[in-house]
């Protein structure tokens, strides 16, 4: 079980769908590469709709961990790269579709200039921790 650190002294999340601090439980730490919205065939899924790309991100991130015995559940740290500030309430939007708001990741969200192609709007990189009774 991951465990959270939160402190009196700081700012608090609350319920924003993130963690301050999580204490990585036992298990095989994940990188995952940043999943974008394309799908096995490298057609983008969702162009011009960054809720549809976000979704396929998770989606992607989700068939990766399945691959190690993981869910979407194992992550304990995921950075969003994003091009326009007002898609950011629909990226966190469909995260809390997929991200569990009881136990949520550390989180980073960075506005950039531009994605690895024209028609990508988000990218996803998380971080999971699969337990070792689940690791495959």
């Amino acid at each position: 079980m991951t465990r959270h650190i939160e402190s009196s002294k700081v700012w608090r999340p609350h319920g924003r769908g993130f963690s301050m601090g999580v204490i990585q439980p036992e298990g095989r730490v994940i990188h995952l590469t940043g999943q974008v919205a394309w799908d096995a065939e490298e057609n983008i899924v969702g162009k011009g709709d960054v809720a549809g790309q976000t979704r396929q991100c998770f989606r992607n991130i989700e068939n990766l961990l399945l691959e190690v015995g993981g869910s979407i559940n194992d992550i304990i740290s995921i950075t969003t790269y994003f091009l326009e500030l007002a898609d950011l309430a629909s990226i966190q939007a469909v995260r809390n579709e997929f991200l569990s708001k009881a136990n949520p990741p550390v989180s980073t969200s960075v506005r950039v200039a531009g994605l690895g192609h024209e028609d990508f709007l988000v990218e996803l990189t998380p971080v999971a921790v699969v337990p070792y009774d689940r690791f495959k």
